[in-house]
């Protein structure tokens, strides 16, 4: 009977473990994860990082800032909806299909929609999608700047997912994704295949992470140009 009740209690507190006590509001605003995303996510999985597991799953490791450089967050979703990247060309080798997307997009007015699982592959960071969840916020531009309600936002966030998933070890801005190619958390296979990225710009990025610190995120490592 004691053995019983202590399985229990430790039950309860590994399940209670994998919730966030941060009050947060979610808009739950899926795209499109048909069959055909589900295998184009499985074969960047695989061509892209040497991954056959066969599933579309993803441990938490780390958490990517972003912006989208569109408007709206309805253009920033009418973006992301499609499971195929637009113009595809399938004859091309080594070019995947799947489109870009991220799990989570921030509106302007600080509105947070979840558009995919959380532990849901995206494509929205090269070499480091499959442990990576992202966070994209709409706008991004001269005209159109990150707002004080996205930071309050996207601070919130990330300690809803941190409480949430313990596995989370990095907070990045995607202007850093670069600085992992020595990781162990780096899986890309093309030597060339790179971006350059500025978003969301390093004010943006170390208030988010000033904000967090109390949650002892691993310092991102240096660049390579750096000591």
């Amino acid at each position: 009977m004691n053995r019983t009740y202590t399985l229990l209690i430790l039950f309860a507190l590994v399940f209670s473990g994998c919730k966030s006590q941060i009050d947060i509001e979610l808009v739950d605003k899926p795209i499109i994860f048909d069959q055909q995303r589900k295998e184009l996510t499985l074969e960047y999985k695989k061509n892209r990082y040497e991954l056959d597991d066969q599933t579309v799953d993803i441990t938490p490791r780390m958490v990517v800032l972003h912006w989208t450089v569109i408007p709206t967050f309805e253009k920033t979703f009418d973006a992301f909806n499609p499971a195929q990247l637009p113009n595809w060309r399938p004859e091309l080798e080594n070019v995947s299909g799947l489109n870009v997307s991220s799990q989570f997009v921030v509106d302007r007015d600080g509105t947070i929609y979840r558009l995919m699982p959380e532990t849901t592959m995206a494509r929205h960071t090269i070499g480091l999608n499959h442990c990576a969840i992202g966070i994209e916020n709409v706008g991004g531009t001269e005209e159109l700047p990150l707002t004080e309600a996205q930071k309050q936002s996207n601070i919130k966030l990330v300690s809803y997912l941190k409480e949430k998933y313990p596995t989370i070890d990095y907070l990045i801005g995607h202007f850093e994704y670069t600085n992992f190619e020595e990781h162990p958390l780096w899986l890309e296979v093309n030597d060339g295949y790179r971006t350059k990225k500025n978003d969301p710009d390093e004010a943006f990025l170390n208030a988010v992470k000033e904000a967090t610190k109390h949650y002892n995120f691993k310092p991102t490592p240096p660049a390579k140009n750096e000591d």
